[in-house]
């Protein structure tokens, strides 16, 4: 075998080696079914599959068809249904506040410093360039946030502007893997979960637009909102990082799928204005 020919086999045997060592086949009722190979899970494990009733919407359980009997126990079920299914996506935009003074005894005297001003003017100035039409604006109470939505509003005028003491700023859950004492301060998980069952659920069957929510809050509360949404463990929340003013994105379909878009998105900023702590 010459010297092309032996380099040739060898490329051809690792390159077959590479595809057999991620695929191989599985014949299951002369279906050809390929599956990866650095698992042996051929189902999802439990604790992974999607549960599309998670928000309590899901339409065949709100549904119940023994109470419709014959033909036209049929039809009603099917027109039931159909009028409990979401026709709309529901968009969920979360903004970290700016930047702020950690020196504040009282959270009245923790109010953004410069940094997170222009972070916050920055960040309503991409929300506008995005062209979001935004249905609300939802702030948290705490003064870093107040502010945060205020300047962001200057650049999103029109946006009507409420206010949530759930979406405050807390320790929702210990963490995993463990860090401090966190079970002196789990005072706020039930709180926190409460928020993430207001706001996050497929569109009303009424609704009949797309609709976009702009909530304006803190890192703890976006990061466990995400695990959340996502139906990761919710313990993971503290394995995620967020800068301050940053744009995360989550968006829930009228199956009840959820999609996050963007996380911690803070590319609208210089150099300069990159932070994160606390």
């Amino acid at each position: 075998m010459t010297t092309r020919m032996r380099k040739l086999a060898v490329g051809v045997s690792a390159v077959t080696g590479l595809i057999s060592s991620y695929v191989y086949m599985k014949y299951n009722n002369n279906e050809k079914i390929a599956y990866a190979s650095w698992t042996t899970n051929y189902e999802p494990h439990p604790t992974a599959k999607w549960d599309y009733n998670w928000d309590h919407m899901e339409p065949k359980s709100m549904v119940n068809p023994k109470k419709l009997k014959g033909a036209s126990g049929d039809n009603e079920f099917n027109e039931t249904l159909e009028r409990q299914t979401s026709k709309a996506l529901r968009h969920i935009v979360l903004i970290r506040h700016g930047q702020y003074n950690t020196l504040g005894l009282t959270d009245n005297e923790r109010v953004l410093t410069e940094t997170g001003r222009k972070q916050a003017e920055l960040t309503g100035i991409r929300l506008k360039e995005l062209g979001i039409p935004f249905t609300e604006m939802v702030k948290s109470t705490m003064s870093r946030a107040q502010e945060t939505g205020t300047l962001i509003s200057k650049s999103l005028p029109n946006i009507p502007v409420t206010n949530c003491d759930f979406i405050r700023e807390g320790v929702p859950i210990p963490p995993e893997p463990a860090i401090g004492n966190w079970r002196s301060e789990m005072k706020d998980g039930a709180r926190i979960e409460a928020a993430f069952r207001k706001y996050f659920h497929r569109a009303d069957p009424s609704q009949e637009k797309d609709s976009y929510t702009l909530l304006v809050c803190h890192a703890n509360v976006i990061r466990y909102f995400v695990c959340r949404a996502l139906q990761f463990p919710a313990e993971a929340w503290l394995r995620i990082s967020l800068n301050h003013g940053s744009i995360t994105w989550i968006t829930i379909t009228p199956s009840g799928r959820v999609y996050l878009k963007v996380l911690g998105e803070s590319g609208h900023f210089p150099p300069s204005l990159v932070t994160s702590y606390p």
